[in-house]
């Protein structure tokens, strides 16, 4: 195989991979997209809000996507679940001090308690959710 087939092939798959549109990413009835303008008040809400601060070009924030979502579901009852596009809000991944995608917030009282960087897989992050609900979770 010559190398600008290869290239072709690479190339091909990585649009694959990262041509999925706005509407791919979950934002129904287990994930809410989070704006400025709607911010404060989902996290202001009773129930905690994890935000999932993201961006389209990810790789691992799209590895991360169908984690969110199981736990999403899992823990509809106790946490809100919320996406932040680091590209589209800038503003919010600044005021919380976001450099890096993926990264996991949780938010209680409109105040940030913890946060998660990077794909850190399944079982961590609902460690780390669990850790929240028991209330031993410190932020940075």
């Amino acid at each position: 195989m010559e190398d600008s087939e290869l290239h072709r092939i690479l190339e091909a798959k990585m649009k694959k991979m990262t041509s999925t549109t706005e509407a791919s990413k979950p934002a129904g009835k287990t994930m809410v997209k989070l704006t400025e303008e709607n911010f404060q008040a989902y996290s202001n809400a009773s129930k905690p809000l994890l935000v999932d601060f993201w961006a389209e070009w990810c790789g691992p924030c799209k590895v991360m996507e169908p984690v969110i979502e199981r736990l999403a579901r899992k823990y509809a009852d106790q946490i809100t679940f919320g996406t932040v596009n680091v590209d589209e809000e800038m503003n919010l991944s600044s005021r919380f001090q976001v450099f890096s995608i993926p990264t996991f917030m949780l938010f209680k009282g409109g105040n940030p308690i913890d946060a998660v960087i990077g794909a850190v897989g399944e079982a961590a992050l609902e460690q780390f959710l669990n850790r929240a609900l028991n209330g031993s979770s410190a932020y940075r």
